[in-house]
């Protein structure tokens, strides 16, 4: 057998070759073959073997994307930098960037905010997907002919959760979904919603950015919204849009507690540009590498008056003792007969668990509180106390209770009274 030596070496001068392309690959590019600043090229130096995916992105970059590479790099979290998918980037920058010059408010969004708000391709830590093509594509024809982020913003919140079939539930896989995640299971809670929503409002260049509280002041759990950029930041409930515009919810008086100081019953803002403050994700408490601002301030009262406002009587209806939540209308009425009659409907299953029907009281007085569900009536009495708030949960039901947490005012279900049939009418 003839061996062909020439064959043998020209093959491991190819092998050799393979292998010095390889490592440079690796390697640093000179500085004058790279258009970006040493800020991002410390961010590649963080990306391991994930700087191979990266620096091509970088350097098929348009001229005119290259700014907003550069802040996604400079402020990209170390654990996305070592394992996010390149592609994912880019197709959202691109988005992004297509989403701002086809708005008509664009001239209204300062640069820094575009690229806080708009062009990130995450809100906190939940999955990184590619979110942005499929969320654009069912946000836009819901904005037309909306003139302003904040009456895009609106209409996404009262248009999209329907149009995908997505409501609240506690049954969700996990509360910090991402947008895709969210729409494949049709359910979310605050956070996960949040989430879809913000990145709805990005997808068409509405600024947006997740907001929460890791425990409110009344002890009664955390809670995550949404913030629109119109001229100014405005909040508003994702999945519970308010015919009377921005800044209204339910969180409205629980928020006007917030303590600035008081890291627990502070109120944050996220962030993609780092800022030193960590975002509390009470469902991801190990993670700190989450940006966020405190704007505690923008919620509570500025005057000099108490903060505290008057005691608040919460009334939650159930079907049964530590059953679900039912939509129910309640009557308050004070035990004078001249005292004034004021009503509202209790929240059923696919409303925040932390909003519950609200009626300002009066300490040491008497009230009735009238509850019907259809032919179902039940009334308890109960006295107000000196609380900030007393909670009264009115099972529709007389089988046995069980044991609830104390935070709760359970009382007692008296028999129907004849006055409620003629203050609630029929249905």
């Amino acid at each position: 057998m003839v061996r062909d030596h020439g064959f043998f070496r020209r093959f491991r001068r190819a092998l050799g070759a393979i292998a010095v392309l390889g490592t440079a690959s690796l390697l640093p590019l000179a500085a004058a073959e790279r258009w970006w600043p040493d800020s991002v090229e410390t961010a590649l130096s963080q990306a391991g073997t994930n700087r191979a995916n990266l620096e091509p992105m970088l350097l098929a970059t348009p001229p005119a994307q290259r700014e907003g590479m550069r802040f996604l790099l400079e402020n990209m979290p170390e654990p996305d930098l070592g394992r996010i998918d390149a592609g994912l980037v880019a197709t959202n920058t691109a988005l992004a960037y297509e989403a701002m010059s086809s708005a008509p408010w664009a001239a209204q969004i300062p640069a820094d905010v575009f690229l806080n708000d708009i062009l990130p391709y995450a809100c906190v830590n939940e999955t990184r997907d590619l979110w942005r093509p499929r969320l654009r594509e069912l946000s836009l024809p819901l904005v037309e002919g909306c003139k302003t982020p904040g009456e895009a913003a609106r209409r996404i919140n009262e248009k999209l959760f329907p149009l995908v079939k997505v409501k609240y539930s506690t049954k969700r896989k996990r509360p910090d979904q991402s947008p895709l995640e969210t729409m494949e299971s049709g359910m979310a809670t605050c956070t996960g919603l949040s989430v879809l929503l913000a990145d709805a409002c990005r997808s068409v260049g509405v600024p947006a950015r997740i907001v929460g509280t890791p425990l409110w002041a009344n002890m009664r759990g955390n809670h995550t919204w949404v913030e629109v950029w119109d001229g100014d930041w405005h909040f508003v409930g994702a999945a519970e849009p308010d015919p009377a515009g921005l800044d209204r919810g339910w969180f409205v008086h629980d928020a006007s507690q917030a303590r600035r100081d008081e890291p627990r019953h502070a109120i944050y803002a996220s962030s993609f540009r780092k800022t030193g403050v960590s975002f509390p994700m009470v469902w991801a408490r190990n993670i700190e590498w989450v940006p966020s601002v405190n704007v505690t301030d923008r919620y509570t009262p500025k005057s000099t008056t108490p903060k505290d406002g008057k005691p608040r009587l919460l009334v939650q209806v159930l079907d049964q003792p530590a059953g679900t939540r039912v939509k129910s209308d309640v009557l308050l009425l004070e035990s004078s007969p001249t005292g004034p009659v004021r009503s509202g409907q209790s929240r059923e299953e696919t409303a925040d668990m932390n909003d519950i029907l609200p009626f300002e009281v009066i300490p040491g007085t008497r009230y009735s509180v009238l509850v019907r569900s259809g032919w179902t009536e039940r009334q308890v009495e109960v006295t107000a106390t000196e609380a900030r708030e007393q909670v009264v949960v009115i099972p529709l039901s007389d089988r046995t209770r069980l044991s609830h947490p104390s935070q709760a005012c359970y009382l007692p279900v008296a028999g129907a009274r004849p006055a409620l049939g003629r203050l609630l009418p029929r249905p």
